[in-house]
């Protein structure tokens, strides 16, 4: 399976102001793990995850004062659509991560996230089916 298969499509962008308080809060309404941030002044495109987000609040910093930029991965590891998603997976794998940004043509066409790889992977349970519990 390709990545442009098990990617989402719909991805939340941000700014570099942002409040780490309002992009928790955006991420949370999307029911999303990581948001692009985009910094037309800065000349690219970063990451913001969970991660980020509470590593700060970890650090006992203001997520309404801490701004995104400050928390961005920058030196990001982009997919292609036409990669695999056991060429995503491994990138994640090498690099620690859990998200990465799909580029198509230069431009951010989804995230593919180890949520979505696993999916493509499980076979799916039917809805009326209760999981198995362990003896």
């Amino acid at each position: 399976m390709l990545v442009r298969q098990a990617m989402s499509t719909v991805v939340l962008t941000i700014g570099p102001d942002h409040t780490l308080r309002q992009a928790a809060a955006l991420m949370s309404a999307r029911r999303v793990g990581a948001a692009v941030v985009h910094d037309p002044d800065a000349g690219g495109i970063g990451i913001l995850t969970e991660r980020d987000v509470l590593i700060s609040v970890g650090l006992g910093q203001d997520p309404d004062t801490e701004r995104a930029h400050a928390h961005t991965t920058t030196d990001v590891v982009f997919a292609a659509p036409s990669w695999t998603v056991e060429e995503a997976a491994r990138a994640m794998v090498h690099g620690g991560f859990r998200h990465l940004i799909v580029l198509d043509r230069g431009e951010p066409a989804g995230i593919v996230s180890v949520r979505d790889i696993i999916r493509c992977w499980a076979p799916a349970r039917p809805r009326h089916e209760e999981p198995a519990v362990p003896a």
